[in-house]
């Protein structure tokens, strides 16, 4: 039962990739107008929850 094995970088690029494209198909359902109401209330609690979870922005302020 020895198959192939893949790295453990390999896999979380695989995985990343699948999420960048599934975001992507997202995102253009979305412009388009495609998402059901409640897919966009799901959609718009998960960013407010990722915006929270954020560490607040730094600003740099140039020298006077």
């Amino acid at each position: 039962m020895t198959g192939d094995v893949i790295t453990r970088e390999q896999a979380f690029t695989n995985a990343r990739a699948v999420l960048d494209r599934a975001r992507l198909r997202i995102a253009r359902d979305r412009a388009a107008g495609r998402l059901s109401p409640e897919d966009e209330l799901v959609l718009r609690r998960l960013e407010r929850q990722q915006r929270a979870e954020q560490p607040p922005a730094i600003e740099h302020r140039a020298a006077a």
